[in-house]
């Protein structure tokens, strides 16, 4: 059997369905902008999406409707089962004719809506259980691998023992904060939705009084000019009620529905989880947003036995996105203040990593590192108005970076654009919206990241003579990718980089 809304003669309608036999549904994310082409490549590799199809801040994709697989992605915000996804409405210049446009460009035909809501309800069920099973049980604890310690743990343990002692005992001083984890909520639903679209079944779910709901509207362009969204939510929202009979609860519905009018698509879909995607139950002090942090780290190349540097790691969210992704790897939080290590080591402590994420205190401009020791550095480096001596000593943290990086190793940074613009490490093609100086956006018909970037040209064509003699400085890091990325209000830029052997002087 499979369920679909019937596509609109004047305006094609794609919506989710479930096919029993082959067990696809359709779904979206939102994601962050510039992040949704990580989030495609998640879904192609962990859930093998098809018809993936990515716009301005959403992904939709089709998979299989299992919840332990879509709870694996790691760079999206929320996600939704897809009710509807339709082209722009054209709306009637009078106001009222406008308002019954938009009703029934929503709810549509109403037993598509109950089909759905019948995926939902199972998927959202699966979604609860599993979530008070993993409250319940009790996580063992790893053992540590002392055995198979890599050369680098040795060395800071040997060379830095004192210090080392010192900072972990006033770690472990640290008073045990309380958990800030979202509550999941307790599901109210206890009513079986009819799949089937017969009359009959539409009366019986009308009867069915308890059910509650609350419409969540987005809207910009030319709807936003006519319409405001409270208005819109307020309008859908008594549509919905007396279609089905059901009742609106805005604190702790039983059901959320997602409402998104733009100049570019008609969205309509049902939030899965309670709690969003980028919420880590592992992160009890947060810092860099943790779908960052992922993507920082899903670029960085991580392979079994590699070591990896954060040598700015703060609350250390990058190290536990990576160690939680990668297991197979060491990892070391480096931080010049106390204060974010303690927080750091409280996240490393709640998300059970101690044998594999160790916090050293040391500035990142002399890094207690040996020269080429380490596999992989990963850093979102601090800006903004409280660190802006940064900018002074940026070309030396840099240069430490580069000092300690093996050749063949891997650097990734987050960095503003007037970071990224000090540091001379330009590629010539930006994924997504991105706006860093001198860099032009470039993508191949496949939406792959152009990075032919040729060492010499990038030597011989710089005009700037700040630039160039920085770039020559550190020339053993060649940029290989770099994305754009929304941290907010604030537009910021991940640069990966790759060690070179030094080349000839000329």
């Amino acid at each position: 059997m499979e369920l679909r809304l019937e596509p609109n003669m004047a305006a094609p309608t794609v919506c989710c369905h479930l096919a029993l036999t082959g067990r696809t549904a359709r779904f979206f994310c939102t994601a962050g902008r510039g992040m949704e082409r990580f989030v495609v490549r998640e879904v192609k590799e962990k859930l093998e999406a098809e018809q993936v199809e990515c716009i301005l801040g959403k992904v939709f994709f089709t998979a299989e409707p299992d919840v332990s697989k879509l709870k694996r992605i790691k760079s999206g915000e929320r996600l939704f089962l897809l009710l509807k996804k339709e082209p722009p409405l054209t709306l009637s210049s009078n106001r009222g004719k406008g308002f019954s446009e938009i009703k029934k460009c929503i709810i549509g035909e109403p037993h598509c809506w109950l089909a759905a809501l019948s995926i939902w309800q199972n998927l959202h069920q699966t979604a609860k259980h599993e979530t008070e099973n993993q409250t319940s049980s009790k996580i063992p604890k790893r053992h540590s691998d002392t055995d198979h310690e890599p050369d680098v743990l040795k060395m800071f343990k040997k060379e830095h023992s004192l210090a080392t002692e010192n900072v972990c005992k006033g770690l472990q001083e640290y008073p045990n904060k309380s958990s800030h984890h979202n509550p999941t909520g307790e599901n109210k639903l206890s009513v079986t939705v009819p799949v089937h679209s017969s009359e009959e079944n539409l009366a019986s779910s009308n009867s069915h009084q308890d059910f509650s709901f609350r419409v969540s509207c987005r809207c910009s362009g030319a709807v936003a000019k006519r319409y405001t969204s409270e208005e819109l939510g307020r309008m859908i929202g008594i549509a919905l009620i007396k279609q089905f009979g059901w009742k609106t609860e805005l604190r702790a519905p039983d059901l959320e529905i997602f409402v998104h009018l733009n100049d570019d698509q008609s969205v309509v879909g049902f939030p899965l989880l309670r709690v969003p995607l980028a919420n880590r139950a592992y992160i009890r002090n947060a810092g860099l947003r943790s779908t960052v942090a992922w993507a920082m780290a899903s670029l960085a190349e991580i392979c079994v036995g590699a070591h990896v540097v954060d040598p700015m790691c703060g609350f250390g969210t990058i190290l536990l996105e990576a160690a939680k992704e990668w297991p197979k790897a060491y990892y070391f939080g480096i931080d010049i203040n106390e204060s974010p290590l303690q927080a750091a080591y409280d996240n490393v402590r709640t998300a059970i990593l101690e044998d594999r994420i160790g916090l050293l205190q040391a500035s990142a401009k002399k890094l207690p590192l040996l020269s080429e020791s380490v596999d992989i550095i990963i850093s979102d480096i601090p800006f903004g108005k409280k660190f802006i001596s940064i900018k002074e000593d940026f070309t030396d943290i840099l240069h430490e970076m580069e000092r300690v990086l093996r050749i063949g190793g891997t650097l990734v940074l987050l960095l503003s654009l007037e970071l990224y613009k000090q540091a001379g490490l330009h590629v010539s093609g930006i994924l997504n919206n991105a706006r860093p100086p001198t860099a032009a956006r470039g993508e191949t018909s496949g939406g792959e990241m152009m990075t032919n970037v040729n060492y010499e040209e990038r030597q011989g064509n710089s005009s700037n003579t700040s630039t160039e003699s920085q770039s020559l400085r550190l020339r053993c890091l060649l940029p290989v990718e770099s994305h754009s990325v929304s941290l907010g209000v604030t537009e910021a830029c991940i640069l990966k980089c790759k060690k070179i052997a030094t080349p000839p002087v000329q």
